[in-house]
C-alpha cells in the first residue's frame, strides 16, 4: 500500500489530513476537487493521500460476532493506522447511484471492523476528530446527493466526530469540473476552520417558524 504524505507530523502541532479517494477513476472530477481544497490548506498542514481504487484491499467481512480475533492483511493495518493519524479525514467521493462510492463504502465497512478490535478503542479514538465530504457528480441540483450527505452525517455522529459538510463539484467527462469555478472558489476555503459536532438528522432542532 501506498500512502503519499508530503510532510513529517508532530502531534499536538498541527492538523494532519488524509484524503481518502473513492472513485474507480483515477485522477477523476472529484480527485481534482479533493486536490483543489488541499491546495488552498496552510504550508505546514500534513496531508496524506490514498487511493482506495489502487488498493489491493479484500471486500470486508464481518466477524464481530464470531469466536477468535479477527487478523487483518497489511494493507488493512496500514489504512487502519494513516486512519487513526489524522485529525481531519476527507472522503473523495463520486455521486454513484445517490450515495457514496462502492471503494468509500468499503473502506467505511471497514471501520465496523475496527470497532471490535481489543485495545484498540477505535470509536474513542476517532471522537473529536473532523470528517468532510467531496463529491463530483453530474446532476446540477444538490439535493440529488441527500444519500450521499446522511451516509457521511451519520457516520460523524455515530463515531462522535465533528462534521465539515461536503464540498460539490459539477461533472461527468474527466475535467469537467474545473470548468465549475464557484466549486473551485468554494474549494479555496473548505477546509478551513472549525466543524461543529456531527448530529444524527432525528436529533437536529427544527428551525424557528
Amino acid at each position: 500500500m501506498t500512502i503519499d504524505a508530503n510532510t513529517a507530523h508532530r502531534p499536538g502541532e498541527h492538523r494532519s489530513f488524509l484524503f481518502v479517494l473513492g472513485s474507480s477513476r483515477p485522477d477523476g472530477n472529484t480527485g481534482i476537487l479533493a486536490r483543489a481544497a488541499a491546495e488552498a490548506l496552510p504550508p505546514g498542514a500534513e496531508q496524506r493521500w490514498v487511493d482506495l481504487g489502487a488498493l489491493a484491499l479484500p471486500d470486508f467481512q464481518d466477524g464481530r460476532h464470531e469466536k477468535g480475533e479477527r487478523i487483518g492483511g497489511e494493507v488493512e493495518d496500514e489504512l487502519r493506522q494513516a486512519t487513526l493519524a489524522a485529525t481531519d479525514i476527507v472522503l473523495a467521493s463520486p455521486l454513484y447511484w445517490y450515495t457514496v462510492s462502492a471503494h468509500t463504502k468499503r473502506y467505511l465497512d471497514y471501520w465496523s471492523g475496527w470497532l471490535g478490535v481489543p485495545g484498540l478503542d477505535f470509536k474513542a479514538r476517532m471522537a473529536g476528530r473532523t470528517l468532510w465530504g467531496v463529491t463530483a457528480m453530474s446532476d446540477r441540483q444538490e439535493a440529488a446527493a441527500d444519500g450521499l450527505v446522511t451516509t457521511l452525517t451519520h457516520s460523524a455522529a455515530y463515531m462522535g466526530m465533528r462534521f465539515g459538510g461536503v464540498l460539490f463539484g459539477n461533472g461527468s467527462k474527466p475535467g469537467d469540473v474545473r470548468q465549475d469555478t464557484a466549486a473551485l472558489e468554494r474549494a479555496r476555503t473548505f477546509l478551513a476552520g472549525e466543524a461543529p459536532l456531527a448530529r444524527f438528522s432525528y436529533e437536529r432542532v427544527p428551525a424557528a417558524a
